[in-house]
């Protein structure tokens, strides 16, 4: 069972899992483990589910879905019957209004719908994936160079899960750089596989960039892919002026991660975010939520 923490209502839930007993099976039995490093990791088994949700036959699954997950179509911008298959679906953009982003330029937000982990002073050689589960910022972009830049600075991990609105922005205005790609595996982002695989976010394909944002300093992004999510696809111009909520990217089917590496003493995380984190909990956040503050602006 997962627990996220509601920051609202400031109690725990139990997290709805997409393919709970799959994942459960994969990552804790025996021959679960066998199956996933021999098929399921790999690309071409997400290749093979993505053309299949790109497919007009997809769209059988989407009503059941959202059944399912109670998700709210009513901030979609399409109708369930409008959609042309599952991706499509499942990269849905949303009405503004339902995600408003807080334009104060002192203000962090969320880029993104998911469930948010912080940690602060890192150390770049053991940053945690999970309790008892380290990895280093070098191993995770392979860039010695810009890695030493994030020395005890702020580690944000935004997980996805299938039902989450799986477009990313931009947190602040300023001038992003090219994308870096990294091929890797396909595990699940999932906590059960976290705890199960050292270093995955290293393991898995990953994309990186810096945002040079006008507020927060030099912004490491990283988005992370996971089984059955067959492209990160970058929406973005590199090197051309972007504004706070702008979108970045997104993800086509599965779960996933974004990652976000600031430098130090440029932001303070809310309390509430930072408490549950060390707790091991995860909060439950929206694209546009504040999560934290310039670090001068915190009182």
């Amino acid at each position: 069972m997962i627990k996220i923490y509601d920051r609202k209502t400031k109690t725990y839930e139990e997290e709805n899992i997409a393919g709970k007993k799959f994942i459960e099976w994969t990552y804790e039995s025996p021959l679960g483990k066998g199956v996933t490093e021999l098929i399921a990791k790999r690309k071409i088994f997400s290749k093979l589910y993505g053309v299949f949700c790109d497919t007009k036959l997809s769209t059988k699954k989407i009503p059941e879905f959202v059944e399912n997950f109670d998700i709210d179509m009513a901030i979609a911008q399409k109708k369930i019957s409008d959609f042309t298959s599952f991706n499509d679906f499942f990269i849905r953009t949303l009405i503004p209004s339902s995600r408003p982003i807080v334009s104060d330029e002192n203000i962090l937000v969320s880029p993104g719908d998911g469930r948010i982990t912080i940690y602060d002073d890192i150390n770049l050689n053991n940053i945690i994936q999970i309790k008892g589960l380290t990895y280093s910022l070098s191993e995770l972009i392979k860039d010695d160079k810009i890695a030493k830049n994030y020395e005890n600075g702020v580690c944000v991990i935004l997980r996805l899960c299938p039902t989450d609105y799986h477009r990313f922005h931009f947190i602040d205005s300023g001038i992003p750089s090219e994308t870096f790609k990294i091929n890797g595996h396909y595990y699940s982002v999932n906590p059960i596989a976290l705890n199960s695989i050292p270093k995955l976010f290293c393991e898995n394909k990953r994309e990186w960039s810096i945002l040079k944002s006008d507020n927060f300093g030099d912004i490491l992004t990283i988005e992370v892919g996971a089984t059955c999510v067959g492209s990160i696809i970058q929406t973005y111009s590199p090197d051309k002026k972007v504004n706070k909520g702008d979108e970045k990217g997104y993800f086509k089917f599965g779960g996933s991660t974004t990652i976000l590496f600031f430098q130090k003493n440029k932001i303070k995380i809310d309390d509430d975010i930072l408490a549950q984190s060390k707790k091991g909990y995860e909060c439950k956040v929206l694209l546009g939520e504040k999560i934290g503050t310039k670090a001068h602006e915190r009182k």
